[in-house]
């Protein structure tokens, strides 16, 4: 049971997780962005 909590409490992963979802939200802004501003850029 201790082992599970120290699992649980782990908080080493957790930056790289955060960056992964903000780098996740910019990619789909930009995909956004390119498909709506696309055909009026071309």
């Amino acid at each position: 049971m201790r082992k599970m909590l120290d699992f649980l409490k782990d908080e080493n992963g957790q930056g790289m997780v955060e960056y992964g979802l903000i780098i996740a939200l910019i990619a789909i802004v930009v995909i956004a962005a390119l498909t709506i501003l696309g055909p009026k850029i071309a």
